[in-house]
């Protein structure tokens, strides 16, 4: 299971929000890149990093600090937020993105991410599914459409859909543990999606379970900048998971 912490950015800014909203905003780092340079240093391979202004304006804003991420370390980086538009989607990648992933659009229409399936492939693509009681939230989480989360994910697949971020809102940056049960609907009801979980992560414990469970992967946000699960036992899991 790939370890993929979290880098939110707001104004060019390291934070975190509660629950998506933006009035909970606390700053961590002012340098994103120092961040990640972090985690590249602790054996990371990945950073999952959200374009929050992005976002709310419906357009890519932060790029300069994916491109600073992706031209001063090594890390393979998932970059989403505000991506509505094929030139929204090029200048993630054209600034470094390894994969992009795409939330309300996703929502609004089906058919022109269709249509990016088929020009830019299923491996550099991540369905964005995050719910809120178990509806599609989208546009930062501040708008709720009526779609399933687990209809949404099973005709996302049938268009050749691979990965799939799934973060359950009510859970996220309250360090109180994710959703495990949503998970396990998932993976039972669309197989072969390799789902990465996120939202909720508190406890170095809950890694385990999540792999055994047969998560593809697990975002980790706050629990890593609240000292919750340090960096250094992140790195002695990707070096050796069967000894923690």
């Amino acid at each position: 299971m790939r370890i993929i912490p979290a880098i939110d950015i707001i104004d060019g800014k390291c934070v975190r929000l509660t629950k998506g909203d933006y009035d909970t905003k606390k700053v961590y780092n002012e340098s994103p890149v120092e961040v990640a340079k972090a985690f590249e240093g602790a054996g990371l391979t990945h950073v999952h990093v959200v374009d929050l202004d992005g976002a709310r304006a419906k357009h890519i804003v932060n790029a300069k600090v994916l491109e600073q991420i992706a031209m001063q370390t090594s890390l393979q980086v998932d970059f989403g937020g505000g991506i509505k538009s094929e030139t929204d989607l090029q200048t993630a990648f054209d600034c470094g993105a390894s994969q992009v992933t795409l939330g309300s659009i996703a929502v609004s229409e089906p058919e022109l991410v269709g249509e990016w399936l088929e020009k830019f492939g299923a491996e550099q693509l991540i369905l964005g599914a995050d719910a809120k009681d178990r509806r599609i939230a989208t546009h930062g989480w501040e708008e709720t459409s009526d779609l399933d989360v687990i209809d949404f994910v099973k005709d996302y697949q049938k268009i050749g859909v691979s990965y799939v971020i799934c973060t359950d809102v009510s859970k996220d940056g309250m360090l109180a543990g994710p959703s495990f049960a949503l998970y396990q609907e998932l993976l039972n009801e669309v197989p072969n999606i390799k789902l990465i979980a996120s939202g909720g992560i508190s406890a170095f414990s809950e890694l385990p379970q999540l792999a055994a469970m047969g998560c593809e992967g697990v975002i980790i946000g706050k629990a890593i900048y609240e000292n919750r699960i340090s960096l250094k036992t992140l790195e002695k899991y990707i070096l050796n998971p069967n000894a923690c």
